[in-house]
């Protein structure tokens, strides 16, 4: 995933998450800001120290943007996924699984059914 699909400024993580437009479960909140300025979805991934070590960390991380580039998001979205320390037990498959249902409740990704 090129590095253009990322929100890497702390002032615009800010922007996302005081438009309080977010949904969330047990294990990861989503918080979306609609911005037209860009011609693509952008996103960024945060995870507490509380999740465990680096590795754990790192690694969670990396399944999160590997989950997200193989979906189909709008355009039009910048979103923050948030990971909770109880994620910390969840597999690739339920991770994907619970993101899903989150991209779809946010209406950020088409759902086919």
């Amino acid at each position: 995933m090129e590095k253009a699909f990322r929100v890497k400024k702390n002032t615009e993580i800010e922007k996302i998450i005081q438009k309080k437009d977010s949904v969330g479960d047990g294990f990861f909140v989503v918080y979306k800001y609609e911005n037209l300025k860009t011609g693509h979805f952008r996103f960024a991934v945060s995870v507490s120290k509380k999740f465990g070590i680096a590795v754990e960390r790192n690694l969670v991380k990396r399944r999160v943007r590997e989950i997200v580039s193989a979906e189909d998001f709008q355009a039009r979205f910048d979103f923050l996924v948030i990971v909770k320390p109880a994620a910390n037990r969840l597999d690739f498959q339920e991770i994907k699984t619970a993101l899903n249902k989150l991209f779809a409740r946010a209406k950020i990704i088409e759902v086919t059914q």
